[in-house]
């Protein structure tokens, strides 16, 4: 079944808050998804030229001190970081694809989230408020964020299964729903030089738009693309540096609500996950139309 969450602040005074406004959001989809639970979040953001890194591990006593001593010695370049519960953050000027060849040699059993300047993804099994208090969600702030909480149906129940799933710098995808034709499209976008992580079907439409994105698609021109492509039924919330899509396949049978202030905007599976925003009552609240792009960006 399956939630989706997203918030997208308008108001950069509220942007200490966006963890806090955004957990209960999340938690009030656990009945759609009590598995695992994850978010990618966009804030805290590095300078052109450099690259963020978040790093997942299985055990909470992980040695990451000496994992980024390993990692500068690699490199001759000095690696920022800090620990967040069983994740890390690093922050270098390295060139990424030389800190995901170091980190493939030296920490094999490391998990890459996501990379970029904006995003980090976090994530993990167990029910919604474990994962949140895990990674002290209400503490963080940031921009924008887009969350989902899983009830896997078709695939084991393991972190990176969990999403959300990242293929390209600052992009993510949430999914709710299923794709019917994701295996053969897999090997059309591993010729392609996509890489995949898991057999998942929402990891193979996030590698789709990143390859649309690569071809020099706009966003707008890539999730359409996916219209045409991807078989079956789904609603995505997008993620990117600068912000937030939200679109419904044709059939638009999976649940999906917006709500827009002048503060905010929101989207959920339910509306009960507004609840508690600020100003709700006088949002415009609407379903978003079938195979109808809904895009948010600061640009």
């Amino acid at each position: 079944m399956c939630g989706i969450v997203g918030l997208y602040l308008k108001n950069k005074a509220l942007e200490p808050q966006l963890g806090r406004l955004f957990e209960p959001m999340l938690l009030s989809m656990t009945d759609r998804g009590p598995d695992s639970a994850g978010f990618a979040i966009y804030g805290d953001e590095v300078p052109e030229g450099a690259v963020k890194l978040t790093l997942q591990a299985h055990d909470a006593a992980y040695d990451w001190e000496s994992l980024v001593a390993a990692l500068e010695k690699k490199l001759g370049q000095t690696v920022g970081w800090f620990r967040n519960a069983t994740a890390a953050v690093l922050k270098t000027e390295a060139p990424e694809a030389a800190v995901r060849a170091a980190l493939a040699e030296i920490a094999p059993d490391i998990h890459v989230m996501s990379a970029g300047r904006s995003i980090e993804i976090l994530k993990g099994i167990g029910l919604p408020t474990e994962v949140t208090e895990r990674f002290t969600l209400s503490r963080m702030q940031g921009s924008h964020i887009i969350g989902h909480t899983r009830m896997a149906t078709e695939s084991a129940v393991t972190m990176a299964g969990s999403h959300p799933f990242s293929t390209g710098a600052d992009l993510c995808l949430v999914h709710n729903g299923s794709l019917s034709n994701h295996a053969l499209l897999r090997q059309d976008l591993q010729r392609e030089g996509i890489v995949f992580e898991t057999e998942n079907d929402s990891e193979v439409a996030a590698g789709y738009l990143t390859w649309r994105l690569g071809q020099g698609d706009s966003l707008a021109e890539a999730v359409n693309g996916a219209l045409e492509d991807l078989d079956g039924f789904f609603t995505f919330a997008i993620g990117t540096r600068d912000g937030f899509a939200v679109i419904r396949d044709p059939i638009a049978c999976k649940p999906a609500v917006l709500a827009e202030t002048d503060d905010y905007v929101a989207m959920a599976s339910e509306y009960r996950a507004f609840a508690t925003l600020p100003g709700i009552e006088n949002a415009k609240v609407w379903e978003p139309e079938p195979a109808t792009l809904y895009i948010w960006e600061r640009h």
